[in-house]
């Protein structure tokens, strides 16, 4: 696996902490999780800009979505009791085989 790829995959992660700890931030009026947000936001765009200097934007953007899509919906389940039903499951099932799929199409 390319260092693109690894970048890409950190950014993704990166996504995950972000978009959970949105929920933390109570609109932004929460320092300490606001900093985080804001932090691990930054961090996961660098990473995604850096990945995208070698992988095609269009994979590149789909797939950190991806992950952070499926672990947001993972953490909103296990963390804030989100419901747990089989379409639910199953969609995100779908992304995880679109990320792996956009992987192993990718000309980079």
């Amino acid at each position: 696996m390319s260092s693109a790829w690894i970048l890409l995959f950190v950014a993704g992660l990166l996504e995950v902490c972000w978009a959970v700890g949105l929920k933390y931030t109570v609109g932004f009026t929460r320092l300490v999780p606001s900093l985080f947000t804001l932090t691990t936001l930054a961090a996961s765009m660098y990473l995604l800009a850096k990945a995208a200097e070698t992988l095609p934007i269009g994979t590149a953007y789909a797939v950190w979505v991806g992950i952070g899509a499926v672990g947001a919906g993972v953490l909103g389940i296990v963390l804030f009791g989100e419901p747990v039903t089989l379409p639910r499951l199953a969609f995100l099932l779908l992304l995880v085989v679109s990320i792996v799929g956009l992987k192993f199409t990718a000309t980079s």
